[in-house]
């Protein structure tokens, strides 16, 4: 009789067994697919090296200020679709305010001709120069070649205010015909969107720098 009942208890035994052996393979598979998780997500304690005005959308940010962080408002970032007439954002108030003027003029006739023009980058604090031209160097492999596409921060004339990007293309090329008429002309060779206020209205334009040679 007592053989009979040690029978049947092995028999109870074994099943259970099974079961927590079960139970702790279970448990030992998703700790694993938690450490592996932590293992391949980012730290949060890393930094973002950001680029010429980029955040992590390839975008600018257009928050934040000068202290911290991508480039944003306060540094001139500019949304898209920015008017000369847009004052409030420090891209277009801190231009120098007879370029600024000239600006204004040229786009108030440029509507008149059917084309919406926009300042897609004015004034730019030192901090959104120096991170165009770490880009740059990134993209181009050296400060010599980056050179050629962005310029220093202490030479740069966006960080004084004295020029700015315009758009879309059919802007670009109204001020190449027109701007003149306001003291507006192309100083650089090689974008077609960089305007400076180097004559006198009416004026001629002097010869554009040719920033490769």
């Amino acid at each position: 009789m007592l053989t009979n009942h040690l029978r049947r208890d092995r028999r109870l035994a074994v099943p259970g067994l099974a079961i927590v052996a079960a139970v702790s393979s279970l448990a030992l598979t998703s700790c694993t697919t938690v450490s592996a998780q932590d293992d391949s997500s980012p730290s949060s304690t890393g930094s973002s090296t950001g680029s010429s005005t980029e955040s992590t959308s390839g975008r600018p940010s257009k928050s934040g200020s000068t202290k911290g962080g991508p480039p944003g408002t306060a540094d001139g970032v500019l949304p898209g679709h920015t008017s000369a007439y847009d004052t409030s954002l420090p891209g277009v108030t801190k231009l120098d305010p007879v370029l600024r003027e000239a600006v204004q003029k040229a786009e108030t006739a440029m509507k008149a001709d059917g084309i919406k023009m926009q300042v897609t980058t004015g004034w730019r604090s030192k901090k959104y120069q120096e991170e165009l031209m770490e880009k740059a160097i990134r993209k181009y492999g050296s400060k010599k070649k980056a050179k050629e596409y962005v310029a220093d921060p202490d030479e740069s004339h966006h960080v004084t205010g004295h020029a700015v990007d315009i758009g879309p293309t059919d802007a670009d090329y109204w001020l190449i015909r027109h701007g003149n008429h306001y003291g507006l002309c192309q100083t650089l060779s090689n974008e077609i969107w960089h305007f400076e206020l180097v004559t006198t209205p009416g004026g001629t334009c002097p010869p554009m720098t040719d920033p490769k040679g």
